[in-house]
């Protein structure tokens, strides 16, 4: 008898339970409804250089911010229609590290949001790309933190990394000396990988239209 009853206790709570899932359900929906939107924004979309051309070429309100240094863009060169915001600018300042020297990046563009904002929307697709990866990663962060909504990272940058890189810094510094010391050409150089790599179209030509905006004002007197 007591069997019966337990039996009929469980299927008595199955049935109600069932009932209330519909319930559930619209509890669960209103929850994740009230989730403020900037909690839902997906976040930092990463691309190759390939896939960064084929959205400028087929994807509405898609521009290529290229995020490095004034010279890099002159001198280097950059992709055909990429706006020019530098994240960072080079100062006089030299490094010594290791035997190698280099000059340091300066100050970080305490402007560079502000003025991206005064040219594109929040909702538009901006797409940055920078040497490597690694400033476009920080810039794309700093846009989306400010409310940019839909945001890409071209990984593998204009250059690209220095061939070949490994995740394991350990292997990077091993196969570098290997490297050095039998004088192997073209190891930890750059151009293996990345838009010039590819072969995507790019130039050294300067035109207006893609200048940082702040250098197109005239100096005042």
């Amino acid at each position: 008898m007591q069997a019966i009853l337990k039996e009929k206790n469980l299927m008595s709570w199955i049935s109600d339970w069932k009932r209330g899932l519909p319930l559930l359900a619209v509890l669960l929906f209103s929850l994740v409804s009230a989730v403020p939107a900037q909690a839902q924004a997906p976040g930092i979309k990463k691309i190759l250089s390939i896939e960064a051309l084929d959205m400028l070429n087929t994807v509405p309100d898609t521009y290529l911010l290229d995020v490095r240094t004034r010279a890099e863009y002159q001198f280097v060169g950059h992709p055909v229609g990429a706006y020019l915001f530098p994240y960072f600018f080079y100062s006089g300042t030299l490094l010594r590290k290791g035997g190698e020297c280099s000059y340091s990046f300066g100050e970080k563009n305490k402007h560079f949001v502000e003025e991206i904002a005064k040219l594109f929307k929040k909702t538009d697709n901006l797409l940055l790309i920078s040497r490597d990866g690694t400033r476009s990663a920080l810039a794309a962060k700093d846009l989306v933190e400010a409310g940019f909504k839909n945001v890409y990272d071209v990984e593998d940058g204009f250059e690209g990394p220095p061939f070949p890189t490994f995740k394991n810094s350990n292997r990077d510094k091993f196969y570098r000396q290997l490297a050095r010391r039998n004088k192997v050409i073209g190891f930890g150089l750059r151009r293996h990988y990345g838009w010039q790599w590819w072969g995507l179209p790019w130039t050294y030509q300067m035109d207006p239209k893609y200048i940082y905006p702040p250098d197109l004002a005239p100096k005042k007197k």
